[in-house]
């Protein structure tokens, strides 16, 4: 068993309260750390947690764990936590996770997972959720991209729109959607289930500037590919225009996602619709 032989990895540091006395992990937060990869395993497959089991009509509860010992981890060590899902069974899902010091295996773990509704009664695997998992392990890509206008694309946009902006954010809704909407490009990433992760458009400032605004990522899928996608795309679309430059109103805190992208902050952080922003530009 090697690292690679994962397509889901999870990199983590070992901290100093996960230690005992002789300086080496607890036995049983290899267990925390097979949970955490499998957190990740879902982000990568682009499933929200509460929209998709819903969507799939149950969860999955923990029947089993194993852990298997090879050697110890060390505070301060650096680890990979690889997870796959080996075996699909009826009700039941086979998940094994190796711990990773570089190329040493540390640890093996075995989780079954049962899926089932929600008086926890034993459910078949739904068939989505089968293809999902095949799918993600074949390597096959787990999000499709859309571009178009609102007509096309707009109930999808709206809905994680309203998700981020107005129930996380506290945005107020009659500024969130505006007239900009039904004249621009928007571009949305669905997830194998058809929901909408990702999404942004493409406004027209003046000519040869191009607006992208309306940014919004389905939180626990934050820190993955999806935003940058999105982004990849508005800027595409903005080239093939013929516009010569991009400029977007950032979220602080998002500062430094557009900034891996070529945008360059100008002038003060100002606030917008109750939150800290700063303009970027960036030359097409």
């Amino acid at each position: 068993m090697r690292p690679q032989d994962f397509r889901c990895r999870h990199r983590l540091t070992v901290r100093w309260a996960e230690v005992d006395a002789q300086k080496i992990v607890f036995n049983a937060h290899y267990l925390m750390y097979a949970d955490v990869a499998v957190t990740d395993y879902w982000k990568q497959m682009a499933l929200p947690y509460e929209q998709s089991w819903a969507s799939l009509g149950g969860e999955l509860y923990v029947k089993k764990a194993s852990v298997t010992y090879h050697a110890s981890a060390q505070m301060g060590d650096v680890l990979d936590v690889g997870i796959r899902c080996v075996k699909q069974g009826n009700t039941s899902l086979q998940f094994e996770a190796g711990i990773f010091r570089g190329q040493q295996l540390l640890n093996t773990v075995e989780l079954v997972y049962v899926f089932a509704d929600a008086t926890q009664t034993p459910q078949p695997v739904p068939q989505p959720l089968r293809d999902m998992l095949t799918a993600f392990e074949a390597g096959e890509d787990m999000v499709t991209l859309q571009s178009g206008n609102w007509n096309d694309l707009g109930r999808l946009a709206e809905r994680l729109r309203m998700q981020v902006f107005v129930q996380e954010q506290g945005v107020p809704r009659e500024i969130e959607i505006d007239e900009f909407d039904t004249m621009c490009r928007h571009v949305v990433v669905t997830n194998r289930l058809g929901h909408g992760v990702a999404t942004g458009r493409l406004v027209s400032d003046a000519p040869g500037v191009a607006r992208i605004g309306r940014m919004a990522v389905a939180r626990e899928l934050r820190g993955s590919r999806v935003g940058r996608q999105v982004l990849d795309a508005l800027i595409a679309a903005a080239r093939d225009r013929g516009d010569t430059e991009a400029v977007l109103h950032a979220q602080v805190h998002a500062q430094h996602f557009y900034a891996r992208a070529g945008f360059v902050p100008e002038g003060e952080v100002y606030d917008e619709a109750g939150i800290d922003h700063i303009t970027m530009r960036m030359k097409l």
